[in-house]
């Protein structure tokens, strides 16, 4: 009897083999685990010690971490799945944007301008009246006038840039302090929009031309900033975002913003983990790619880490902006776009950069610039030789056919924003018919790159869109605005299912990053950044992805949201 009785015992979980070690800080019981890791993608239970996973399996077994200390979570049911990795944002512009107007989600004149005003008079000491977030749809003609600021801010200086960063809207005062009349010549890479009968500047400023008037617009002193980036940090874990891709830095901006990020991890306040990248300019690459050579041996590893370059290939199809192959649609007239660089000049720069071990992150968004950074990425290829180089294209909107499998084929990661294919009355009035029918087909194309063999990584680009991570997901899954239209979903063949989108948020994004063996799955070794969702996004129907939210946000195993709910 007893011999049985031992027998029994030894059979039993709680007579399971003990843990390899001192037990568990953390212990997550009873969840619907998503580990993105092929070994093992499913299980029920997680346990973290010092910051890392060193458990993954089920309830039963995972008794064996339980210490006197551990703390135990139990999720009654609810889906764990690695922190989301955001592989394209902007971090410091998205802090200082924090405290300026945001018009995003409004999509009519009226409206901006309403928003506009009140913001003025709830502001009457500032200086400057200054927001983001305006689409081209909102307007007659796609573009904002002088005249239409003037209405609402006639006392100020006004400047709106557009939700992408790449045109910009000034008010007459505006225009007057930056000495942009008639005669001003348009700068390199930029266009001032002028009236076709008067020459005088319409208040619209295209790509670099935006710089002649927002760089008079008054920065954040570094207090006022740092207090604004951990203000960011909360609103990104409050998404479940545990790291993030920043996509370019100038020189000046690193010496002005690293000395904040270096505070906040010292403080123990960095709480995601930060890829950075530094800008190359058409004109003269090497000082951006010396810098980044400077910083990445300063900042090899860690929770901050430099890595690479970034460069603009072209502009935007609202702007009419992107290169293109062939002409825009809606006005052939306007031609096809003028890339920022010459074919020869890219591919050079590219080498460069790649001689040195850069990873390097190109802006391309009409199908000719995309076709511009495959051929330089597969030209630094063949000039330097084979190595891990996961060089990237940023954002992939309108896509040729033929280049779709180049991705796949070359190793290179299409780094695409699924919000940016939001199908809004921005994308249907203007960017749809601005490309014409053909190219729309392959408007932001990711299932094609999937079915090709080539890896995306997603991402935001905050704070040109919200970095609401489930927003994002229901847009890649329905292609369908959040208020449900177009009824069948926008080029609906191009969807992702949610298991392919949850990889790109996460180990995919991680991958972009060179972190896949870091983050980006639950794996025994893992850093155990993991957010618990409201929701089990992978059974539920589309559209609960948007009423999911994140419960808890883990960072390193320890706490960096918890919802009062949870």
């Amino acid at each position: 009897m007893l011999s049985l009785l031992l027998a029994v015992l030894l059979l039993s979980p709680a007579a399971a083999a003990p843990a390899p070690g001192p037990a568990a800080d953390l212990l997550l019981t009873h969840g619907k685990v998503w580990t993105a890791d092929p070994a093992k993608p499913r299980a029920e239970a997680v346990a973290v010690r010092d910051g890392r996973v060193v458990f993954v399996g089920s309830d039963a077994e995972a008794v064996r971490w339980k210490g006197g200390t551990t703390r135990v979570i139990d999720l009654g049911g609810r889906l764990v799945t690695p922190g989301f990795e955001d592989a394209h944002m902007h971090l410091m512009s998205g802090a200082r944007n924090l405290e300026r107007l945001d018009l995003t989600d409004e999509t009519t004149l009226a409206g901006l301008q309403q928003r506009i005003r009140r913001f003025a008079e709830a502001n009457p000491r500032s200086p400057w009246v200054v927001g983001r977030g305006w689409v081209y749809g909102s307007f007659p003609g796609g573009l904002p006038t002088r005249e239409q600021l003037d209405a609402v801010v006639p006392d100020r200086p006004a400047y709106m840039d557009g939700y992408d960063g790449h045109t910009g809207w000034a008010n007459s005062k505006a225009l007057a302090l930056a000495g942009i009349t008639r005669e001003t010549k348009d700068p390199v890479n930029g266009v001032i929009v002028r009236d076709p009968k008067t020459g005088e500047p319409t208040g619209a400023l295209k790509e670099a031309a935006g710089s002649l008037v927002e760089d008079l617009v008054p920065e954040p002193d570094a207090e006022r900033h740092y207090a604004l980036l951990l203000k960011a940090l909360g609103t990104l874990n409050r998404d479940g975002i545990t790291a993030v891709q920043d996509a370019g830095w100038t020189k000046e901006e690193a010496a002005r913003f690293l000395p904040l990020l270096e505070r906040a991890r010292k403080e123990g306040k960095l709480t995601v983990r930060a890829r950075l990248t530094v800008d190359i300019a058409p004109g003269d690459p090497a000082p951006g790619i010396a810098e980044a050579v400077r910083l990445r041996k300063l900042y090899p590893d860690g929770p901050i880490v430099f890595g690479g370059v970034k460069g603009y290939v072209d502009g935007v199809v609202e702007a009419h902006t992107a290169a293109m192959l062939a002409p825009y649609s809606d006005d052939p007239s306007l031609g096809a776009g003028t890339p920022r660089w010459e074919d020869g000049a890219l591919r050079d720069a590219v080498a460069a950069a790649d001689r040195e071990g850069l990873q390097v992150w190109l802006h391309a968004i009409g199908d000719r610039g995309i076709r511009m950074a495959l051929d330089a990425y597969e030209a630094a290829a063949k000039a330097n030789g084979p190595r891990d180089r996961r060089h990237r294209v940023e954002h992939v909107e309108a896509v040729s056919a033929a280049d779709v499998p180049r991705f796949g084929a070359l190793g290179v990661v299409a780094a695409m924003q699924p919000l940016h294919a939001n199908p809004d009355q921005n994308n249907a009035d203007v960017w749809a018919k601005n490309v014409g029918p053909e190219r729309e087909s392959r408007g932001f194309a990711w299932r094609l790159v999937e079915k090709e063999g080539g890896r995306i990584a997603f991402g935001s680009d905050w704070p040109v869109v919200t970095p609401d991570v489930f927003r994002g997901m229901y847009c890649a899954v329905a292609r369908k605005t959040r208020e449900g239209t177009p009824a069948g979903g926008w080029q609906p063949q191009l969807a992702v299912s949610v298991e392919s989108a949850l990889r790109h948020y996460t180990v995919d994004a991680a991958f972009a990053g060179f972190a896949e063996k870091e983050r980006g799955s639950i794996a025994v070794g893992q850093r155990a950044d993991l957010v618990v969702l409201s929701r089990d996004v992978l059974s539920v129907p589309p559209d609960e992805i948007l009423k999911t939210r994140a419960l808890l946000t883990l960072f390193g195993g320890k706490t960096v949201w918890r919802d009062p709910s949870f």
